[in-house]
C-alpha cells in the first residue's frame, strides 16, 4: 500500500512559528509531527509516500530527503500554492497507483496504528470510495463532522464524531478533479457519505489536532508523559 501525507498548509493559526518553520515539522518529543507519520507508516509495511508542499515546501525535502533514514520511499509533490486536500490528491494521483492508499494530514498527533486501517481497505466493499477514522469531538469542534452507524459514515445522525484527518481512499474518488485545481475534501466526502459509500471506524486512543499553540503545547506535554508515541 502507498501513502500521502498533507503537508502543503500554510498554518496561519501557528503564526509566528509557522511564518519560519513548515506546520508539519513543528517539533513534538522530539521529532518533526511528519516523522512520527513516516515512522509509524513504515512500521505497517508502506514503504511508497507521497509528500505535498506549498509554504517553506524546501525545508521539508531538506529535513526529509529521500525518505531512507524513516525506512521509505519519498516523492514530493510540489505546489505553487495550496491545493487544498482534494485538490492536492488529484494533483498527485499518478503517483499514487490504482489501488486504495492511506491519507494523512500532517498537523496532528497521534498513536494510530496505521496497520488497523490497511486492512479495513483490503476489505472496502466495491461500491465503497473510502474508509475514515473518526474520533471523539476534541473542545475546539465540538459537533462533530460525521456519525458511524453499523460501520458506514452518515452525514446525518447521531452521536456526531470527527474526522481525525486519517482514511484511505480509492483513487477514483479523486478522478474527477483536473490536476492543479483547487478542491477541498470535506464536500466530497459528505456527498460520498449521504450516498452511503464510506466506511469508518471509531478511534478512542491518542489523537491531537495540532492546529494552534496551545494545542501544540499540549501535544508536548502528551510526549513528554510518554503518551502518543
Amino acid at each position: 500500500m502507498k501513502a500521502m501525507i498533507l503537508a502543503a498548509g500554510r498554518g496561519e493559526r501557528m503564526r509566528p512559528l509557522t511564518d519560519f518553520v513548515p506546520k508539519a515539522l513543528l517539533e513534538v518529543g522530539g521529532r518533526a509531527l511528519i516523522e512520527w507519520h513516516l515512522l509509524r507508516l513504515a512500521a505497517c509495511g508502506v514503504r511508497d509516500v507521497v509528500v505535498n508542499h506549498a509554504h517553506l515546501g524546501p525545508m521539508i525535502e531538506a529535513r526529509l530527503g529521500d525518505g531512507s533514514r524513516y525506512g521509505v520511499r519519498l516523492i514530493y509533490s510540489r505546489e505553487p500554492q495550496a491545493l487544498e486536500t482534494a485538490g492536492a490528491v488529484a494533483l498527485a494521483l499518478s503517483w499514487l497507483g490504482e489501488q486504495p492508499f492511506l491519507l494523512v494530514n500532517a498537523d496532528i498527533y497521534t498513536d494510530f496504528d496505521f496497520a488497523q486501517l490497511e486492512r479495513e481497505s483490503r476489505d472496502l466493499p466495491a461500491g465503497c470510495d473510502a474508509c475514515l477514522v473518526l474520533v471523539d469531538n476534541p473542545p475546539h469542534h465540538p459537533h462533530g463532522d460525521f456519525a458511524l452507524v453499523g460501520g458506514r459514515v452518515a452525514a446525518e445522525g447521531e452521536p456526531r464524531l470527527t474526522y481525525s484527518g486519517i482514511g484511505a481512499y480509492r483513487p477514483r474518488f479523486f478522478a474527477d478533479i483536473a490536476p492543479g485545481t483547487k478542491a477541498p475534501l470535506g464536500p466530497r466526502l459528505r456527498q460520498a457519505a449521504a450516498a452511503g459509500r464510506v466506511r469508518g471506524l471509531h478511534y478512542h486512543g491518542r489523537w491531537i489536532d495540532v492546529g494552534t499553540p496551545e494545542r501544540l503545547e499540549h501535544a508536548r506535554a502528551m510526549a513528554r508523559a510518554g503518551e502518543g508515541r
